[in-house]
């Protein structure tokens, strides 16, 4: 059974995918001197997110971050 992401991580991803985003901009919004609001790391970690590879740097949703934005939303729409 594949872990359920947590509500910092949900928010996270969202945030990722709502727009084109960069390795500079994660650091400016989600940089985090407490090793309880990983989440940056824990992303990298857990394989939700991953580096373009282009000259901008940009960060992007694998398909295991969809997927957990989808469950999430899947979630929802069973809860109403």
């Amino acid at each position: 059974m594949q872990p359920t992401a947590t509500l910092p991580m949900l928010q996270f991803l969202t945030w990722i995918a709502s727009r084109k985003r960069t390795y500079a901009d994660v650091m400016d919004a989600w940089q985090s001197s407490c090793p309880r609001l990983s989440v940056w790391e824990d992303a990298v970690i857990e394989g939700y997110v991953q580096h373009a590879g282009d000259a901008a740097r940009s960060v992007l949703l694998t398909r295991l971050g969809r997927a957990a934005l989808d469950a999430q939303e899947t979630g929802k729409l069973a809860a109403d």
